[in-house]
């Protein structure tokens, strides 16, 4: 329960994103086609939320995957969706734009 607190506030296990990316790490913006030709990052592809099971076949389950979105709530339902597809090494990423300042 304590470690629920922790991730919730923001401190608990610091994630690489650099090395994930350095590693071959997949991202994935769920957010809107629209949304996404505003801005993103460079190496992303876009998947918006609503269509991301129909994509999962298409996905590589040994890829590490970080998704991002506006702020993090869409990206926190794909990691949950991902995960509930066997995808073991699913990364919230939160906002593209802090992201994209990460990696």
């Amino acid at each position: 329960m304590i470690q629920y607190f922790k991730n919730l506030l923001g401190l608990g296990v610091r994630t690489d994103y650099k090395a994930l990316m350095q590693n071959g790490a997949q991202i994935i913006d769920v957010r809107t086609k629209a949304e996404f030709q505003q801005g993103h990052i460079k190496e992303s592809v876009n998947i918006p939320l609503n269509n991301l099971s129909n994509h999962v076949t298409k996905l590589k389950k040994e890829t590490p995957i970080i998704v991002c979105c506006a702020s993090g709530m869409r990206s926190s339902s794909a990691k949950s969706l991902l995960k509930s597809n066997g995808f073991a090494a699913v990364y919230n990423g939160g906002s593209w734009i802090r992201l994209q300042n990460k990696i």
